[in-house]
């Protein structure tokens, strides 16, 4: 069991991570940050979302737009005009401390033991090192959810290269990405691998996750025929638990920053020389390429599937 702190734009999806991550690690506190929703909108759901699974952590509010882009717009479409399906009356507030300055007290004051889980945009992670780039050290790892490379046909989901963590803020993907930070990314390449179905999740008995994915299984019977989900962020606490169901490789890594490829994540492919290399003074990160689906798949539904006779 890690400690980790939950750095989420909460949509329907990081709320599925949200519940596995509450049942197998030890959450030190949700930081919130622009993406799905506004940042605002994130607090509250993050303050919502822990009541309706019973889970008592410090919620804090993160950044709330890119560090080098003009914003752009949430993913309603997919996750409700709330993130959460508009499923639920929302009564909390959009009122918490600092989300980066926790994350830089927390590391400091538990060097060496505490995961950042990342599964938005690397905002607050990003803002984080340069503010106190004495952390980076302390960091035992960051696990994020981002990024595409093509592998089993799985590119971008925003553009035909990008997806849609990485493309909202590439400027801090790159920078976090190419730090000395211990990263482990698991990117569409392997969140794509691992498909649930609407009747997985009714059968999980959790009417608040049954409830707020009405509308995300509406919207994929609609445009891919298929009533389901992929569990995208959900493979972040997938690998915290259970690694060993992962194929990796070891690269350093680049996000491009402009043109008509903003938003793409590339590792370096080659060792040949070149007379410019983008990698040359960036660290070897892991990245996952492979995965176990029906491993994958089948400890996150034991983990949060409830005996209705219990």
């Amino acid at each position: 069991m890690r400690k980790i702190i939950f750095d989420t734009d909460i949509g329907v999806d990081d709320a599925f991570a949200l519940a596995y991550a509450a049942k197998t690690q030890n959450i030190l506190g949700i930081t919130t940050v622009f993406g799905n929703v506004a940042v605002g909108q994130a607090v509250k759901n993050a303050k919502l979302f822990s009541r309706e699974i019973g889970l008592n952590v410090p919620i804090f509010r993160g950044c709330s737009r890119p560090m080098g882009l003009a914003q752009v717009s949430s993913a309603a479409a997919v996750h409700g005009g709330d993130g959460l399906g508009d499923a639920l009356a929302n009564p909390f507030d959009e009122q918490a401390d600092n989300a980066v300055s926790f994350i830089i007290d927390t590391v400091k004051g538990l060097p060496g033991e505490v995961t950042l889980v990342a599964i938005g945009p690397l905002t607050n992670i990003a803002t984080a090192i340069n503010l106190a780039p004495e952390i980076i050290p302390l960091v035992k790892e960051v696990v994020i959810m981002g990024g595409a490379f093509g592998t089993h046909g799985h590119a971008g989901n925003v553009t035909p290269h990008s997806e849609f963590n990485i493309w909202k803020d590439p400027h801090a993907a790159d920078q976090v990405l190419s730090s000395a930070l211990p990263v482990v990314l698991l990117p569409l390449d392997v969140t794509h691998e691992v498909p649930i179905t609407g009747e997985d999740i009714r059968g999980l008995n959790l009417p608040v996750l049954t409830a707020i994915s009405k509308g995300y299984l509406r919207y994929s019977l609609e445009k891919e025929g298929f009533e389901g989900m992929t569990l995208h962020d959900t493979l972040t606490i997938s690998w915290l638990d259970h690694p060993e169901f992962f194929t990796t490789v070891k690269s350093p890594l680049r996000v491009v920053c402009e043109g008509i490829t903003l938003g793409q994540t590339l590792r370096q492919l080659t060792q040949l020389a070149s007379r410019f290399n983008p990698f040359a003074h960036c660290h070897q990160q892991t990245v996952c390429l492979g995965v176990d689906t029906a491993k994958v798949k089948a400890a996150f539904l034991d983990s949060l599937r409830v005996n209705p006779a219990a």
